[in-house]
């Protein structure tokens, strides 16, 4: 993954140019970029909409936003991984709402913290929403920089820059800390082992309590964390048969373990964790069930050399996480397809199944249609889960199994200590980091070999269903158009609060009765052939058909999770792109009613693309995240925003109301603009335009319509 890549051979932390220095940065194309914060360099990611639109000459815009201070105190628990950390942190964050904001860490317990510890927090910034989450360099950044190959006269170079230019952080400095626009304290001392789940990363279950929260999971409501399930059903056990043996379902059972690394996970201890806990699992004679889905997918090859060098590798395959590749896979629902045998009886009993993994996403049936519960959990954690089986297990008085002896193991008796883990890190990292400066400077002989068209053109290949010529450019006129009122509109969904990317624009995947698995099949291909919208994204016509697919998107209109919606003029229920579809042939625009946080999550651009090829023409909500509205401007959509204190439903608003919303030809910053309804209701909205430059975008059609016409 790119990030892994900033972080292990292109970072410089100070550039030196011509006798000139000057602090290293980095704007990237993956909302993870943010991960080489932690080693002091100042980085975010944006969406490809405005990739793009850089990459053809036009410059990359931000409003000076406010800077947060995070206050780190105490030391952590002995117990408490990296990961443990992170999610507490980022749930102390997302409390205090950063949501487009800086943050930078400061305070005694920053040093407590490893450079991967680090990088780690810093990654997490698309689950709490900030742009960046800084920690400036110190005494533990320059040791690791040391390990990592930077030679002593360039470090002394680093340090002295920094010190002198007061961007060197010391807790022995008697200068005063920098001021801040607000302070979040955290103690690291309160933090103790957590798990993330069962559908949002923000619900964080204590492990010794997860046992009893599953449990109050199945008899809550149906929502955030229930899955209301009556008492007489909550004890239900299925049979099933796989590969000749007869195994037991029931609620809690464990179907997918993913070890992933490529994002939260690129701490080498929590990874060498994972590997020793499997080889003393392995010695003492522990297995996993062999119908779950056990994967391990490495940011790197770096992680898999780690990995193999300190010799546990082995331990892990026995176990069933074999490497499967080195980009996005499990997290996005890039899976391999449960075994049918247990796909169906997961159905056929209405099991609530569960997958565990150490990667950032957990929405519910991101990784597979019939799993509905997930959790988050560091990497040894999901190892330990996968032998268990169930999340229906207290570690501190369960065993996780039985030995070659009959006896039984518990957590405890395979959990690698602290000493165990820096015994084996010290004799890796600097190899490692060696070893991956000689390779990239050799070059990669199959890379070189691949063979690139030399056009000057792209060659679409009108067969292929991968990679299609675009349609955002048809019809383009040379000269814009003023924008023009959005009359008697209909409104396309209503929705509720935190609808992330992955409900707008799902990248897991393709169902097999979705609009896009029909595009496909239409096409000639099978079901084993679909791949997941992720892979192809590089299709607008299966990204269109894809947008709002989400099986758990909640549309009021529908009144349970289905990527469904009403056609009003016919009255219809249809898939959300065949409604869409009418619309644009009758000539009719629409718009999406939301609630608060809308476009949480990973800056995906194609939450933006897709509803632009539905037709929409603005977004009407409480409030964004700051990402997802700027794309939304970037490709020609209006953001508009409720007035402080309303909604739809203060105001009276149905969703089944005809929207009139009067865009003046002259926009300004933060205006004010009316929306009449056909009931005759009028009321006010804020247009979230924050500069002249977004309001000329968005009169252009949005940014890649403004570089268009400049190449006209």
């Amino acid at each position: 993954m790119a990030h892994q890549v900033n972080l292990e051979y292109l970072s410089r932390v100070v550039f030196e140019v011509k006798d000139f220095l000057y602090p290293d940065s980095v704007v990237g194309t993956d909302s993870h970029t943010t991960m080489v914060n932690g080693l002091g360099i100042l980085g975010w990611g944006v969406g490809g909409i405005e990739t793009e639109a850089v990459m053809l000459g036009m410059p990359l815009t931000l409003t000076l936003p406010e800077v947060v201070g995070c206050e780190l105190t105490g030391t952590a628990s002995p117990l408490a991984t990296s990961i443990d950390i992170v999610v507490s942190i980022t749930k102390h964050l997302k409390q205090a709402d950063v949501a487009g904001k800086f943050v930078e860490f400061f305070g005694s317990g920053v040093s407590q913290l490893s450079v991967a510890d680090r990088t780690t927090i810093a990654n997490m910034c698309p689950e709490y929403g900030a742009i960046l989450s800084f920690f400036p360099v110190d005494n533990v950044t320059l040791k690791h920089l040391k390990h990592t190959g930077f030679d002593k006269a360039r470090l002394e170079v680093m340090e002295a820059y920094l010190k002198a230019v007061k961007l060197f952080r010391s807790d022995e400095s008697s200068s005063r800390e920098p001021e801040y626009s607000q302070i979040v304290q955290i103690s690291l001392s309160s933090i103790i082992p957590y798990v993330s789940g069962p559908k949002r990363s923000q619900d964080r279950v204590a492990v010794n309590n997860m046992k009893s929260d599953f449990q109050a999971c199945l008899n809550e409501k149906s929502g955030v964390k229930g899955f209301q399930i009556a008492v007489e059903k909550q004890n239900d056990i299925v049979p099933v048969q796989y590969e000749g043996n007869e195994y037991k379902l029931s609620h809690g059972c464990i179907v997918i373990a993913a070890v992933i690394s490529c994002t939260n996970n690129c701490n080498p201890s929590v990874m060498l964790a994972a590997g020793l806990l499997a080889k003393k699992a392995v010695e003492a004679g522990l297995v996993v069930k062999p119908y779950i889905r056990t994967s391990l997918s490495p940011g790197s090859g770096m992680v898999t050399h780690y990995l193999s060098s300190s010799g546990v590798l082995p331990y892990l395959s026995k176990l069933g996480f074999e490497v499967v590749g080195y980009g996005c896979s499990t997290c996005v629902g890039n899976t391999a397809p449960l075994p049918e045998a247990i796909r169906n009886a997961i159905k056929q009993g209405d099991i609530i199944a569960c997958g565990v993994l150490s990667g950032t996403k957990n929405f519910e049936g991101r990784l597979c249609d019939c799993v509905r519960a997930n959790y988050l959990a560091s990497p040894p954690l999901v190892v330990a889960y996968a032998i268990a089986g169930t999340v229906r297990i207290d570690f501190e008085t369960e065993p996780l199994g039985t030995g070659f002896n009959g006896e039984n193991i518990y957590l405890r008796d395979i959990w690698p200590t602290r000493k165990e883990l820096h015994a084996v890190e010290e004799c890796v990292i600097s190899a490692m980091f060696k070893e991956l400066k000689e390779k990239m400077e050799k070059g990669n002989k199959r890379w070189n070999l691949l063979e690139a068209p030399e056009s000057t053109l792209f060659p679409w290949d009108l067969k292929s269903t991968y990679v299609r010529c675009p349609s955002f450019f048809d019809k383009l006129a040379k000269e814009p158009v003023s924008p023009q009122p959005i009359e008697n509109a209909h409104v396309l969904l209503y929705l509720g609060d935190s609808v992330t990317t992955d409900h707008i624009s799902p990248a897991g995947s393709i169902a097999r009765s979705s609009a896009a698995a029909k595009y496909l099949t239409n096409r000639g291909l099978t079901p084993r052939e679909f791949n997941s919208y992720g892979a192809r994204r590089g299709n607008d016509a299966v990204m269109t058909r894809g947008t709002f697919a989400n099986i758990k998107l909640l549309n009021k209109f529908i009144g349970k999770p289905a990527p469904k919606t009403v056609h009003f003029p016919s009255g219809q229920t249809l898939d959300v792109f065949e409604a869409a579809e009418l619309y644009q042939k009758e000539g009719i625009p629409v718009i999406i009613l939301a609630g608060k946080k809308y476009g949480l999550g990973s800056s995906r651009d194609w939450a933006a693309k897709g509803p632009f090829l539905l037709g929409v023409k603005a977004v009407l909500a409480e409030s964004y995240e700051k990402v997802h509205k700027s794309q939304l401007i970037g490709i020609g959509i209006a953001p508009l925003q409720f007035l402080p204190g309303e909604n739809p439903s203060t105001l009276g608003l149905t969703g089944r109301e005809q929207f009139s919303i009067l865009l003046p030809s002259e926009l300004s910053p933060g205006m004010t603009l009316d929306i009449k309804t056909s009931t005759g209701k009028v009321f006010s909205v804020i247009a979230l335009f924050e500069n002249d430059i977004e309001i000329t975008l968005y009169k252009y059609g949005g940014s890649l319509n403004f570089v268009a016409r400049r190449c006209l």
